[in-house]
């Protein structure tokens, strides 16, 4: 019986995780250290679809009992969806979602004292929401944004001292850290605000998780001997699954897909060793047949477009200078004046094409140079081109 789960699920079942356990083994010995008053910070990195919203989210469900563990994903911050991000925005969105979980796990969230601050203070407050009687304020843009990351960036530590009887700390699950490019030159300022007030919050750990290979330039910015949290950042990287472990997988959660040695090795190639591509793609494989290596690469360009959905749905939204560049890049990497000159733009202006396409997780910068690391991307792109003679720009 096939026990894969759907390749897009975001918080899997005990009998649906699968490896991963040094790791997890590691973090949450960390984590340990934060009813200790020395709460560690970390960065978590991997690509698209190798694991991680899954994997924080096993972490946070490991230490529930004893932690307040709170999961904030930036890229749904309303400010981000409709293009206009901002640090207001921002930390909006990391206050409700604070005072949501607060209330869920039915902690203390400090009622009063947070409403009388907001009547109080000098922040410009369009109107109130409310979520569990806690005020919900809705800011307006004159709001001082020096004052609301005082208060939001304190307000965990504040959370923790009128609960520290029932939790022996708090564990912040920060997903999708890599969109704060997207605040452009007030980003290196918001990570050093940031970094002033964590690490003077002894009970209060933080895990920042992001779509980022090991050589985006963002990692040394944030956990280099020379970022901004010199070099007090572990940093952790989560790899996709080697062959041994794909076949080690798919032998124990399913049996009834038979694949002959060649078979595997093209189920491997088209995957990547990539667990969301892995799970979809051996679901949707006939079962109890033997497939080779033709068999698959078959069936994998039939499907392209299910196993894709997702991808097809971000390029959908990318600009056409956005799409030019990652056709430029499907022969191979180019250095940016190259990108440039095949797309007949300045280099000046590609800096914000190119961030977006990283915070999207479909590019990546290495060795000086901007390469695709979406495979399926890459896949459904190339195989459209050769059905129709031409890339999908609409």
């Amino acid at each position: 019986m096939n026990k894969l789960p759907i390749g897009n699920k975001q918080e899997l079942n005990e009998d649906e995780f699968f490896n991963r356990t040094h790791e997890i083994s590691t973090i949450t010995h960390l984590l340990e250290l934060t009813s200790q008053n020395n709460a560690p910070n970390i960065l978590l990195t991997g690509i698209r679809g190798v694991g991680k919203t899954v994997f924080i989210k096993k972490i946070k469900k490991e230490i529930q009992d004893d932690y307040l563990g709170i999961y904030i994903d930036f890229s749904k911050a309303e400010c981000y969806q409709k293009d206009n991000m901002s640090i207001i925005g921002l930390m909006e969105f990391y206050y409700n979602e604070i005072i949501k979980e607060c209330k869920n796990r039915k902690l203390d969230t400090l009622d009063k004292k947070i409403e009388k601050y907001f009547k109080t203070n000098k922040f410009k407050i369009k109107n109130y929401g409310n979520i569990n009687g806690i005020p919900f304020p809705i800011f307006d843009k004159e709001t001082k944004t020096e004052d609301l990351i005082n208060f939001t960036m304190d307000l965990p530590k504040q959370i923790y001292e009128e609960n520290k009887n029932k939790i022996k700390g708090i564990v912040i699950f920060i997903d999708e850290i890599q969109i704060i490019r997207e605040l452009n030159k007030y980003m290196e300022s918001f990570l050093w605000k940031f970094r002033s007030f964590i690490e003077n919050q002894d009970n209060i750990a933080y895990i920042l998780a992001g779509s980022m290979s090991l050589e985006d330039e963002l990692i040394p910015q944030i956990a280099s001997q020379g970022g901004v949290f010199g070099g007090r950042m572990f940093s952790f990287q989560l790899n996709v699954f080697g062959k041994n472990t794909v076949k080690k997988y798919l032998k124990e959660r399913a049996p009834d897909l038979k694949l002959t040695e060649e078979g595997f090795n093209e189920f491997y190639s088209c995957t990547s060793g990539i667990p969301a591509y892995i799970n979809f793609f051996g679901l949707l494989l006939p079962k109890n047949t033997e497939l080779n290596d033709n068999d698959i690469k078959n069936k994998f360009e039939d499907m392209i477009s299910v196993l894709s959905v997702h991808i097809i749905s971000l390029w959908s939204k990318l600009s056409i200078k956005e799409k030019e560049i990652i056709i430029s890049l499907l022969n191979g990497s180019l250095k940016r004046i190259d990108i440039a000159n095949e797309i007949n733009i300045t280099t000046g202006a590609l800096s914000i094409y190119l961030n977006h396409l990283k915070n999207q997780g479909l590019i990546r910068f290495k060795n000086n140079r901007y390469e695709i690391c979406e495979p399926m991307l890459a896949s459904w792109l190339r195989i459209e081109y050769e059905k129709n003679g031409i890339y999908p720009f609409k």
